[in-house]
């Protein structure tokens, strides 16, 4: 039996990151992966999508260059092109994963547990004296007739030619950021979503105004509605003001979030699972004592940042982990950190809310970016600011400034008396606190 101080299966951002940390400080370090170095992030999530992301973008900055006095003719979107590129940029990252984990014995193939801290991967048996899961999440489906029909999110960043037109079931993060892509590429968009918004966990504001601003790029929105089937020919039922209606299209897309991945013989080693995932405590540590999971495959928050946050906790690092930005990458961005006002008023706190517009800012209009808000909520006696919701351009590097306000018990006076560039988008934050 092969031994390791620490044995991590899966190497997605909460593996990888977590076997480069911890090989640096001396531990002999051994990682188990299935697939190909990164994981869901690298290969079929976060790193794709945001290069398609930017094809989109760059498809959107085309098509309206007349307004900045440069004229193109004959505009041709290529999508084949788009993934090739996204493809490339995937290799160039996968290869530097391999770099980072030189020094660790890296594996190929698929853990299972033999008992509670031992695991079979290819005829060879390993432990450690702690064993960390991080083996991830796929995409989920719902349980609906013809379900078997549609592709997810996999499929699609596969696909090299892009259909007339996609029904997305689903208007989250997900479903969303697809929708605006394809969009982009020309493609004739429909999202339907169960809830009464798009973005169901973001601040309300900011799903109205992201669902305005797409609409207003033609892509049809459709909440409140349950999708019942899908129809051989691809026609998508669904129920919605008490009448079942349908459309008709060329494509569906599943975007209903994602399940975890779990590897063979858990309940046999001791290790409580439910259908949300391995159930953790608040150290990310099994109901098996130095057996650990993190990221998606426990289900506490299915983001890649939070997968390597949860890493670096168990090897003991000082991370906040009750602050955790999340961002969505559609034309607009939106991004949140910390409460909403839902919640707040769930918890009976009394709060200040403060609103800033994008159109009001130098550099956004500058670009040509005027769509967004910046909404920050702080509490009433103290100011300490609770919580910042941001529909608008480059919303997810913004963001970060009001994370670190959020996790250091900051106040908005705190923002006041920092000095901001000008002209920067990062003045609507400031705004926003005046």
């Amino acid at each position: 039996m092969i031994k390791s101080d620490i044995l991590i299966i899966g190497a997605g951002p909460g593996g990888y990151e977590l076997a480069a940390e911890t090989v640096s400080e001396g531990l002999s370090v051994t990682v188990i992966e299935k697939g190909e170095l990164g994981g869901t992030c690298l290969n079929r999530g976060c790193i794709p999508t945001k290069a398609l992301c930017r094809s989109a973008e760059v498809a959107m900055t085309v098509k309206e260059a007349a307004t900045f006095g440069v004229n193109v003719d004959n505009i041709i979107l290529d999508f084949s092109t788009a993934v090739a590129r996204k493809n490339s940029i995937v290799e160039q990252l996968r290869e530097g994963i391999a770099f980072l984990l030189d020094k660790c014995k890296v594996v190929k193939g698929e853990a299972k547990f033999i008992d509670s801290h031992a695991v079979e991967c290819d005829g060879e048996q390993f432990t450690a004296d702690k064993i960390v899961i991080a083996t991830g999440s796929k995409p989920a489906r719902l349980p609906i007739p013809g379900a078997e029909l549609a592709i997810d999110s996999d499929d699609l960043l596969n696909m090299k030619t892009l259909p007339a037109r996609m029904c997305i079931i689903g208007g989250g993060v997900i479903g969303v950021e697809f929708a605006s892509i394809l969009n982009a590429f020309g493609v004739e968009v429909t999202i339907i979503e169960y809830c009464k918004e798009i973005l169901p966990p973001f601040d309300k504001d900011v799903s109205k105004r992201l669902k305005t601003a797409l609409s207003r790029r033609g892509i049809n929105i459709i909440t409140s509605a349950a999708v019942t089937a899908i129809e051989p020919g691809l026609k998508v039922t669904y129920e919605a003001k008490n009448k079942v209606q349908s459309i008709e299209t060329d494509a569906v897309l599943m975007a209903v979030g994602r399940k975890p991945v779990l590897p063979e013989g858990l309940e046999q080693a001791g290790i409580e699972v439910t259908k949300r995932g391995v159930v953790v405590n608040d150290d990310f540590m099994t109901a098996v004592e130095g057996v650990y999971a993190i990221g998606d495959v426990n289900g506490k928050c299915m983001l890649a940042h939070a997968a390597t946050a949860q890493g670096f906790k168990v090897i003991g690092k000082n991370i906040n982990l009750n602050v955790v930005p999340s961002a969505v990458f559609t034309m607009p961005e939106c991004a949140m950190a910390g409460l909403t006002e839902e919640q707040c008023k769930e918890q009976g706190l009394e709060v200040k809310i403060s609103k800033s517009l994008f159109r009001s800012n130098g550099k956004a209009l500058a670009l040509g970016e005027t769509e967004g808000i910046v909404k920050l909520i702080s509490e009433k006696e103290t100011g300490k600011i609770l919580g910042c919701h941001i529909c608008g351009p480059h919303a997810s590097d913004i963001i970060t400034e009001i994370t670190l306000a959020i996790s250091n018990g900051m106040t908005v006076d705190s923002v006041l008396s920092t000095i901001h560039s000008h002209p920067t988008l990062s003045e609507v934050v400031y705004s926003a606190a005046k």
